[in-house]
């Protein structure tokens, strides 16, 4: 404790301004941007583009049978899959920029595009 007696008032105006900096620009880099809409593929070839400002229901025909997806509320989920797994089932409303869902034995898949797609690991 004795480092804080030699802290001048430029000093903590000059942290205080930095922390104050680090807390407002943390949701300007982050932000995904909004949704616009979902990009559904059928074995790597688009099979729809669906607005996700109007809710539907569509079912994407695959090598095990068929696959439900909804779109509402701006977000779009798998509802069923005939893979064994249900691994893209499992993972629920996808609402961001970039997110994606992927039914791989069934070989469909849907992203979400529009707005500023936000980082992972996969777009790094």
């Amino acid at each position: 404790m004795h480092w804080l007696s030699l802290l001048k008032p430029g000093d903590w105006l000059l942290a205080v301004l930095g922390l104050a900096l680090c807390i407002l620009s943390f949701p300007l880099a982050w932000h995904g941007g909004s949704a616009e809409k979902v990009v559904v593929k059928k074995s790597g070839e688009v099979f729809a583009e669906l607005d996700l400002s109007r809710d539907k229901t569509i079912e994407v025909p695959g090598p095990l049978g068929m696959t439900k997806i909804a779109v509402e509320k701006r977000r779009v989920r798998v509802v069923s899959d005939p893979g064994p797994h249900q691994y893209c089932v499992r993972q629920g409303w996808l609402e961001q920029p970039g997110e994606i869902a992927i039914c791989a034995p069934n070989q469909v898949s849907l992203q979400i595009t529009g707005g500023k797609e936000s980082y992972d690991s996969l777009s790094y």
